[in-house]
């Protein structure tokens, strides 16, 4: 592995921890962002002469932490800044958090999913933090324009650091406040994984595997809250698709079409059995209902099996819950396939007049499908060239490009 590549695995696996430690020990959010950038921008260099170290993330946070001590010794203007700058030398010691969570990552969500913050500046401010998205990626995948996104992030930094929000879990009886917050944050933080908004690749499993990991984590945390299994048991239940979602040569492969026979059922057990669990308390929610969503989809043997008049009847509790305009397409794509793709359309058509969803690639996507699946290939090729003109995954590209070839050819 070069060294490139090697620092290239190394912001995926790594920057999200090396950014919570330096948050974690000088407060600074905008300082811990920065120091992290120049500590992968050094390891160039120096991976490219000495080698890989053994360690990366440990070489990536000790440089970093090295890069914020000569910040702030230089910033010194008094007793304050110097005790800041001696913080960084001493032996670390753990903040008080009496929630017996020892995770920087999970920290940082909590941190960034406080009540004070509205709940997108929550969401958009930890997946810009833990997962080094950056400021266009977070807008694209909130549908707004990288300028509000940005404000956005900077408000919410001066509101951390104005109000003096601690940088801990909170403790148990402060928990459900923050729950919609952190369920939040996981649930796009997988999604930027499972469906990258942009980039050669459609998968990014390092933060579908961070997603996962930190969703056990909370589900250990509040065992009583059937959201947070619901959300775990969702997350499997994609996640046992993942690498049946592209072929060998990078191309995505639509779910009807992929082999269910190399889907993990060992995740797909778990996750149904999570999902069992959740629905057992008694109090359904967003996260359950797209958990019992996807495990139609993978409990079906084949795709002509899939139940989906049951999943359409699914995204219309869904829509009860999240009245989004993504949800209502979802639904359309499976009341068109309950019902026929006319069905489908009228409900798509009825999202293009209202244009909520009017930047987003898989609205026009959506449409050229059941216009193709009813043999009308006219006017599906141009509705995926509408949908070209807007999608920024490349495997998406590729896939939309090969249906409007498909159209073309009649």
């Amino acid at each position: 592995m070069s060294a490139q590549e090697a620092v290239a695995a190394a912001f995926r696996e790594e920057w999200g921890q090396v950014v919570a430690t330096l948050i974690r020990v000088t407060g600074d959010w905008d300082l811990a962002e920065e120091c992290a950038q120049d500590a992968f921008a050094q390891a160039l260099d120096r991976w490219r002469r000495d080698g890989v170290p053994r360690r990366p993330g440990a070489w990536l946070t000790t440089t970093a932490r090295h890069r914020a001590m000569d910040v702030l010794r230089r910033e010194a203007v008094g007793e304050r800044k110097t005790r800041e700058a001696a913080m960084l030398t001493a032996p670390e010691q753990e903040p008080y958090d009496d929630s017996g969570v020892e995770d920087d990552r999970l920290r940082l969500i909590f941190t960034c999913c406080h009540p004070a913050l509205h709940i997108e500046a929550r969401v958009a401010l930890t997946l810009r933090t833990l997962a080094g998205l950056t400021t266009p990626e977070i807008a694209r995948a909130f549908l707004v324009p990288e300028a509000t996104m940005a404000q956005r992030l900077v408000r919410a930094k001066k509101k951390i650091r104005n109000a003096g929000i601690p940088y801990r879990v909170p403790p148990a009886h402060l928990l459900p406040e923050r729950t919609t917050g952190v369920l939040g944050v996981l649930y796009l933080l997988f999604n930027e994984g499972y469906a990258a908004t942009s980039g050669a690749d459609l998968v990014r499993r390092n933060l579908c595997a961070e997603a996962i990991r930190l969703a056990r984590v909370l589900a250990r945390l509040m065992p009583d809250e059937p959201e947070a299994l619901g959300l775990l048991a969702l997350l499997l239940l994609h996640d046992a698709r993942r690498d049946t979602r592209v072929d060998a040569a990078g191309e995505l492969v639509t779910l009807e079409d992929q082999d269910r026979t190399a889907w993990d059922r060992a995740e797909v057990d778990e996750g149904a059995a999570l999902l069992e669990t959740a629905l057992r308390r008694g109090r359904p929610g967003p996260y359950q209902i797209q958990a019992a969503i996807a495990a139609c989809h993978t409990t079906a043997a084949t795709a002509a099996d899939t139940d989906w008049a049951d999943i359409a009847a699914l995204y219309g509790e869904l829509v009860r819950f999240v009245p989004s305009a993504v949800v209502r397409l979802n639904r359309a794509v499976a009341v068109g396939m309950a019902q026929g793709p006319d069905a489908g359309l009228a409900l798509v058509a009825e999202l293009e007049r209202e244009g909520e969803l009017s930047g987003y690639h898989l609205l026009p996507a959506t449409r050229a499908d059941l216009l193709r699946r009813s043999g009308r290939t006219t006017e599906a090729a141009r509705a995926y060239e509408r949908a070209l003109e807007l999608v920024e995954n490349d495997a998406e590209r590729h896939f939309l490009e090969k249906r409007l070839a498909e159209c073309r050819s009649g």
